[in-house]
Formats: C-alpha cells, sequence, structure tokens
C-alpha cells in the first residue's frame, strides 16, 4: 500500500484489508510522508516501511516489492490507501493470477459504477487497444493501480519498475509483457477517493492524453527485463 500523506484515509483502508476473512498481511510504504499516515497505518495494525524522502509511486511500490521478495511472498497485491480498492475484490484479483503472471482489477468491465470522460477516457481506450495487443489478450484498464503480481512479476518489477509519472502503470506493465509476463484483467467496482486530496487536478485534464501517449513511448524503447522460466521459479 504505497501512501504519500494520506493520514485521513490510511488507517480505515488498512483496518477494511484487515478484517478480510483471508487474514492478509498488509505492508504500508510511507513515501517521505509529512503527516500521520505512518502513525495511523501502525495504529491499524499495518507494518510500515518509511522512506526517507518522497520517491513517488514507482519507488514506493519496489521498495514494497523487495520487501515482499526478502520476506517470501510468493504473490502481492497492490491498494491504494485513499480507499478507491474495495478490499473485498483483493481475493477476486489474487485469483487472477491463476491465469497470468499479473492480475489487473479492471475498472471499465462492465462492473461498477466508475467512469472519466474527456481526453482521461481518450488516452485510456487508446492505451489499453494498444497494450492489449502486446499482451495478446483484451484489456480495457491498463492505468489501473488496482494489480496483483506472481513470484515472476514481482522478479521483473524489482529490477525495473519506473518512478515517471504514468511510468508505474503504463511503463511498468509494458515492459513486464515484453519481459515475458501475462496478464489477465478482473472486473472490479472502483469506490470513491474516501479522503484526502485527489492525485490528478481535473485542470490539468487535457495534459493526460499527451503524457500516456508520451509514457506508452518510452515503455516500447525501454530494454526488455530478465525474468526466470516459469519451471525455474517453481
Amino acid at each position: 500500500m504505497p501512501a504519500w500523506n494520506e493520514q485521513e484515509t490510511v488507517g480505515n483502508t488498512v483496518r477494511e484489508v484487515l478484517g478480510q476473512e483471508q487474514g492478509y498481511d498488509v505492508l504500508v510504504v510511507d513515501d517521505g510522508c509529512t503527516d500521520r499516515t505512518s502513525i495511523e497505518a501502525l495504529r491499524a495494525g499495518a507494518r510500515v516501511l518509511r522512506l526517507p524522502f518522497n520517491m513517488g509511486v514507482g519507488g514506493a511500490m519496489r521498495a514494497g516489492f523487495k520487501y515482499a521478495r526478502e520476506h517470501g511472498y510468493p504473490s502481492v497485491i497492490q491498494v491504494d490507501a485513499d480507499g478507491q480498492h474495495d478490499p473485498r475484490d483483493i481475493a477476486k484479483v489474487l485469483e487472477g493470477l491463476d491465469h497470468a503472471d499479473i492480475a489487473i482489477g479492471a475498472r471499465f468491465a462492465d462492473t461498477g459504477t466508475y467512469r472519466v470522460s474527456g481526453p482521461r477516457r481518450w488516452a485510456m481506450i487508446f492505451l489499453a487497444k494498444v497494450i492489449s495487443r502486446l499482451a495478446r489478450t483484451t484489456l480495457t484498464d491498463v492505468t489501473s493501480g488496482f494489480r496483483a503480481a506472481n513470484s515472476r512479476a514481482i522478479s521483473q518489477y524489482i529490477d525495473h519498475y519506473p518512478a515517471e509519472y504514468l511510468g508505474d502503470t503504463i511503463d511498468s506493465l509494458v515492459v513486464a509483457i515484453r519481459s515475458g509476463c501475462t496478464v489477465h484483467q478482473v472486473p472490479v467496482a472502483m469506490r470513491q477517493r474516501q479522503g484526502g486530496q485527489p492525485s490528478h487536478n481535473p485542470a490539468k485534464s487535457a495534459l493526460y492524453l499527451m503524457r500516456s501517449v508520451l509514457a506508452l513511448f518510452l515503455a516500447l524503447t525501454r530494454r526488455r527485463s530478465h525474468i526466470l522460466p516459469k519451471e525455474e521459479m517453481a
């Protein structure tokens, strides 16, 4: 659970995840927070990894993946600290790993009422079409951060998980696919942010399209990462 100044929501989000009957472990990566995010996460029962300064979502996620591998976790899932990802869907997204190395909780797959419009929607449609071709499967929400990864994907992410804007979603997914990871999407219903400030300013939504295309172009020019064959990961 990467978090940057999410003191209003992180505690309740952690409690919701820990309240699921599957008995998940929760690691909150404090990405250089200047508020009470770490304190609220600890109080709620999470383990907390504090970064010395703000590294962005990509840096926080890479730290989390390293923690997972060092502690022997066979699979992980990213859940946003702002409460948009419904913890009741975690089990469903993790089950997607039965079919692929990466499972995406998809917002636009005929489940839920989450909607976007304008340039953001155009960008998402374009990106989904291009990356679906790369992945050789139908994907509708390639910018979703609600993702699960098995041990193969974890190793690949540690080798390459960018910190650039949109890199943590578009770039990381494209390089993972080009490195041999398979992808499967699972329909989920997204919730509204439960508190705090949204990470995207609506006034700047017109820039999303250009940044998305740039992120995709950069991803396609990245070197492929080496990952072990499936039989060697067993």
